[in-house]
C-alpha cells in the first residue's frame, strides 16, 4: 500500500512530476475521484490543512468523512489504540489523512493500514504536505529552488513544517540555509547532520535583520505554544522575532516571505500588502498540491509519482 509519511520519499524527478500535476489542477473541477472517500482523522485541531485536504478531494469529485477532535472521540476516551482506530477507519475510506500530536504516529498508522495513509502533521516530526506546498510556492514565486538562500525564522526546535522543507531543499543544488532562532529553539542536530551529509551549506544566527536583507526566501514560523512544556517557557520567546513592514521592505526585490500559518503576531498585519508577502497565496497553492497528491494516491492514471 502506498503511503505519504515523509518528504524523503521524493526525488527531483517525482517532485517535478507532482508540481506539474499540481499546476494542471489550477481551476480544475472534475469527477476523477468519484466514488473515492477520504477520511480526515485529526487528533490535533486544524483549519488550513483539514479544509485544504477536504476541498482538494471534493474538487476531484470524491467524498470526505471527517473528525477534527479525534482525541476526544468516544473510542479514544475509552482507551482505543491508534492502531485499532486505523484498522476500523480502513473500512470506511480509501485514504486517511491523519494529524497527531506524537511524532511517528503516521508511521504507526501506515504499519497496520490497508488504505493509503497521508501524514498531515505528527507532533514535532514531519508535515510533508506542508513542505511540498512550501516548495511549490518557491517554484511558482521565485522560479526554482536551485541556488536560493533561505532563512528559517522562529521556532526551529519544534517546527515540523520548517524541518520538513529543509529535508526537501537538500535535493537541490547550491542551496544555502540560515537558521534564525534563539539558542534554546535551534534546529535539532539530526537535521543538521542530514544537511551536512547532503552537502547543504547552512549557518545559525540570532540576528534576523541581516538574514532578511540577504535571503531569497524568508520562512517565518509561529512560536508553538502547544509544544512547550510550560506557559512560562513559551512566554519567554513570544515576540522575539517579529517581522514588521520596515523589515519586509529591506528584503531583496524579488524575495518572498512565506509562513505555514496560522500566525500569532510574528508577522505584523501591515506586511500583508507588501509585494514580498505571499503567505496567503501559499495557502491557496496547498489545495493544488493536495489535489495532485490525492490523484497520485488514488487515480491509477497518476500513480507512480510517490516513491
Amino acid at each position: 500500500m502506498l503511503h505519504l509519511i515523509e518528504t524523503q520519499q521524493f526525488d527531483r524527478d517525482s517532485l517535478k512530476k507532482l508540481f506539474a500535476l499540481a499546476t494542471e489542477m489550477e481551476d480544475r473541477r472534475d469527477e476523477s475521484l468519484r466514488g473515492k472517500i477520504l477520511a480526515t482523522l485529526f487528533f490535533e485541531p486544524s483549519t488550513r490543512t483539514r479544509f485544504s485536504f477536504e476541498s482538494a478531494m471534493m474538487r476531484l469529485g470524491g467524498n470526505v468523512i471527517s473528525m477534527e477532535n479525534a482525541g476526544e472521540s468516544s473510542s479514544s476516551t475509552k482507551g482505543e489504540t491508534l492502531e485499532d482506530t486505523i484498522r476500523i477507519v480502513d473500512n470506511y475510506a480509501d485514504a486517511i489523512a491523519i494529524r497527531h500530536p506524537e511524532a511517528g504516529a503516521s508511521e504507526r498508522a501506515a504499519a497496520v493500514s490497508e488504505v493509503s495513509i497521508i501524514n498531515a502533521g505528527d507532533g514535532a516530526g514531519q508535515h510533508p504536505t506542508q513542505a511540498l506546498l512550501d516548495l511549490y510556492t518557491i517554484e511558482r514565486e521565485v522560479g526554482g529552488a536551485d541556488g536560493i538562500k533561505i532563512a528559517f525564522v522562529g521556532d526551529l526546535k519544534y517546527g515540523r513544517a520548517a524541518r520538513s522543507l529543509a529535508y526537501l531543499l537538500a535535493k537541490y543544488d547550491d542551496v544555502h540555509i540560515t537558521f534564525v532562532s534563539a539558542p534554546q529553539l535551534r534546529v535539532k542536530d539530526d537535521l543538521k547532520e542530514y544537511l551536512s551529509g547532503k552537502g547543504v551549506s547552512f549557518d545559525e544566527t540570532e540576528e534576523l535583520a541581516p538574514s532578511m536583507r540577504e535571503s531569497d526566501v524568508v520562512y517565518q514560523t509561529r512560536i508553538q505554544k502547544e509544544r512547550f512544556p510550560s506557559e512560562e517557557e513559551y512566554s519567554h520567546f513570544t515576540g522575539k522575532y517579529v517581522i514588521d513592514r520596515s523589515l519586509a521592505d529591506s528584503m531583496k526585490e524579488k524575495a518572498i516571505l512565506i509562513h505555514p500559518l496560522p500566525r500569532a503576531g510574528e508577522i505584523a498585519a501591515e506586511v500583508d500588502d507588501s509585494p514580498h508577502a505571499v503567505y496567503f497565496r501559499q495557502a491557496g497553492y496547498g489545495v493544488l498540491v493536495r489535489m495532485a497528491l490525492l490523484a497520485a494516491l488514488l487515480d491509477p492514471k497518476h500513480q507512480g509519482i510517490i516513491g
